[in-house]
């Protein structure tokens, strides 16, 4: 029989959609611990990042469209 090469552990399962979203929402604040960024650096999809973080600046700009329309219109 052939010695079969050790196994890596396992690896970590990339993070969802969501997960990505929740660390843009969290930079957009501005506020994020040392630890879940470590994490985020090392799970996260880079193309989900992205896409988060495009969706994010759309809703944030709609929100402020939004706040305006309201203030202009009274």
């Amino acid at each position: 029989m052939e010695a079969q090469p050790p196994r890596p552990q396992q690896q970590e399962r990339k993070a969802s959609f969501g997960a990505s979203m929740k660390a843009v929402f969290w930079s957009f604040f501005g506020v994020r611990k040392r630890r879940d960024y470590d994490r985020d650096a090392a799970n996260l999809n880079p193309v989900h990042v992205i896409l988060a973080g495009l969706l994010g600046a759309l809703i944030f700009i709609g929100v402020l469209v939004l706040v305006v329309k309201l203030a202009v219109a009274q």
